[in-house]
C-alpha cells in the first residue's frame, strides 16, 4: 500500500468545488493551500490506510480521524469526512 500512497501523493488533483467541500464536510475554514497541505500529510504518513472500493480510492488517517476519498481513474480529490475514533 505504500507504493499506492506515494502513487496518490504525487498524482492528485483538486477541483475548485473540493476546497469548499472539504471544508463543509470537515467544519473548517481552510485555504486551498491548506487544504492541499492535510490531503499530503494524510498521504504520507504511515499510519493512513487505503482501501479501493468501486471506483474510488477511501484513504483513512487514523491519526487525524479523516477519510479522503479520491477517484481512482483519474486521481481527483472528492471529498474528505471525518470518521470515528
Amino acid at each position: 500500500m505504500d507504493e499506492l500512497l506515494q502513487q496518490l501523493s504525487e498524482q492528485v488533483c483538486y477541483t475548485e468545488l473540493v476546497f469548499q467541500r472539504v471544508n463543509k464536510k470537515l467544519k473548517t475554514v481552510m485555504t486551498e493551500a491548506e487544504v492541499k497541505v492535510l490531503v499530503q500529510e494524510i498521504l504520507m504518513d504511515t499510519k493512513t490506510s487505503v482501501e479501493q472500493r468501486g471506483k474510488n480510492y477511501y484513504v483513512t488517517s487514523s491519526v487525524r480521524h479523516v477519510r479522503l476519498t479520491i477517484n481512482r481513474f483519474n486521481c481527483r480529490l472528492i471529498t474528505a469526512d471525518r470518521v470515528a475514533a
